[in-house]
């Protein structure tokens, strides 16, 4: 499948960011920087950089939060809900900022994102400029009467399933939430949306990993992220019981049978660290010490804000 990414040139080396999966890759010879249309197999069998080796004066990819309300109430969630939410205007203001950056992949996500009207007008603002390449991460259950709005405003959308059965999504997700996320990725697929599936891995959902890459292929989605249980907001109450190691991880992850066109990741907590985020408040931070804190947490008035450093960042 041919599919936009993003490029940029540091020094003598040539990254290329995925919006679907988050990954980054190396070509084998330069490209021109911005975006820039590639086959998505090629791509993944680029070598992965490590971040560290490149002295980056700003990440390549960020998170943006920028709303805090949600329709689901899920027991692992990572979001602080007492802070507060920029206005609509506020909002612009920031997308602009992530869009003079320098930043190649923003992700946009909450609480809920599809809760946001002006939602394709902030991705549109971010990639204006040619340079960035822009996911949203759903819950999927406004997605289906959404996504046609969408479609030509996002790179690739994100769709969290703790579950390929019913049963188990709807257990972390709350009662129909299975249903309407399925509903919308088939919904967002039929609109040429590029899908990408999001489960966070768990000690209670892992026996359900090989199952959601089948189900995967059967709807049509593009691949696989396997998050690892951040201790971070709920999520901290969970980590006794559900956290696994990242090694334990890979060894729940490295087994699976992978089907054609479809793109698995793992993302550890290891990879998380040095991870920029900006907040509904247009405050911005970074993970750190493994994914299990936060660092250089500052105001966003200008692009230069969010140009944290990332040394150590392996995202």
């Amino acid at each position: 499948m041919i599919r936009t990414f993003a490029a940029a040139t540091f020094g003598s080396t040539t990254v290329v960011h995925d919006p679907a999966v988050g990954s980054n890759h190396l070509p084998p010879q330069p490209l021109p920087a911005g975006c820039v249309a590639l086959d998505d197999q090629q791509v993944a069998a680029w070598p992965q950089p490590d971040l560290a080796d490149l002295a980056l004066e700003y990440p390549l990819s960020m998170c943006w939060s920028p709303i805090v309300r949600c329709n689901l109430d899920c027991p692992h969630c990572l979001d602080d809900k007492s802070v507060g939410e920029s206005t609509a205007a506020e909002r612009r203001v920031l997308a602009g900022h992530i869009a003079a950056s320098g930043v190649l992949g923003v992700d946009i996500s909450g609480g809920e994102p599809l809760l946001l009207r002006d939602l394709p007008d902030l991705a549109r603002a971010i990639r204006r400029q040619g340079t960035s390449v822009v996911s949203c991460t759903t819950n999927g259950w406004h997605l289906a009467r959404r996504a046609g709005e969408l479609a030509d405003a996002l790179d690739a959308i994100r769709v969290s399933l703790d579950g390929a059965t019913e049963a188990t999504h709807d257990r972390w997700r709350g009662e129909d939430s299975h249903r309407r996320a399925l509903t919308g990725i088939r919904a967002a697929v039929d609109e040429g949306l590029f899908v990408q599936l999001q489960m966070v891995l768990m000690q209670s959902n892992m026996h359900e990993a090989q199952k959601l890459l089948d189900l995967a292929a059967r709807l049509g989605a593009g691949g696989v992220t396997f998050l690892q249980v951040l201790p971070i907001g709920s999520g901290a109450a969970l980590a006794a019981e559900q956290m696994l190691t990242d090694g334990q991880a890979q060894e729940a992850v490295a087994p699976l049978t992978v089907p054609d066109g479809v793109r698995v990741r793992l993302r550890t907590r290891r990879s998380a660290g040095g991870f920029t985020v900006l907040r509904a408040d247009g405050y911005a931070w970074r993970n750190a010490r493994g994914a299990t804190g936060i660092s250089a947490f500052v105001p966003v008035t200008g692009p230069a804000d969010l140009r944290l450093p990332a040394s150590g960042s392996t995202s």
